[in-house]
């Protein structure tokens, strides 16, 4: 379990490719792997992912077919910068919102504004998606818990402050790139559960 509250960004140093799998090695300073064990879980880019080898200051993750299928995790290069968050503990204050670590989809950047006064990306992705998307609600968008702003039919805007810039990768994207999004959890139920109630008494949303 994770809250979305990005601790570093650390490099891909290298990336073991295998029929069905890649290793990833991850630098990581050392208050970052302060007590993480083999077999811990890490979100990697908002994906989790367990610890396979500790080796110095590389952390090793191993990524299945199925989740490089669905997320940007298999675009990552050498020299690429990953979006680093530890599993939440006992007593840690959550800053964010709950987020599991699963990707429900993808979203395309096809806006990106830069100005002195805000930094403003836009996002696109399957329609669908969009109802548990909500005006001013939450949303993992590559492990980072940001509040949706304005919303469209097929997609969303964020607007960043300078302290997610810092922190987080999302300072780096380029117009066309991937990133990872996952919905808030409790949305989804809320709404798939009044879809079933209206379905149920016949009305229609």
């Amino acid at each position: 379990m994770f809250t979305g509250i990005v601790q570093a960004t650390c490099e891909v140093v290298a990336i073991n490719k295998k029929d069905g799998l890649n290793t990833l090695e991850i630098a990581m300073e050392a208050e970052l792997r302060e007590g993480l064990i083999t077999g811990a879980s890490v979100a990697n880019n908002g994906v989790c992912l367990t610890v396979t080898r500790l080796e110095d200051d590389r952390v090793f993750f191993d990524v299945m077919e199925e989740t490089l299928a669905v997320t940007n995790l298999t675009k990552l290069q050498v020299g690429s910068q990953v979006n680093i968050e530890r599993s939440l503990t006992f007593g840690s204050e959550i800053g964010g919102h709950i987020l599991s670590g699963h990707i429900h989809t993808q979203a395309k950047v096809r806006g990106l504004s830069n100005t002195e006064q805000h930094y403003n990306i836009e996002l696109e992705l399957d329609k669908k998606w969009m109802n548990y998307i909500l005006y001013k609600g939450f949303v993992g968008v590559n492990g980072c818990s940001l509040t949706v702003g304005e919303t469209t039919a097929n997609g969303f805007m964020l607007h960043l402050i300078p302290e997610t810039l810092k922190l987080t990768n999302l300072d780096v994207i380029q117009l066309g790139d991937i990133l990872n999004i996952e919905i808030d959890s409790q949305t989804q139920a809320i709404v798939d559960t009044v879809e079933r109630v209206l379905a149920l008494r016949g009305i229609k949303g």
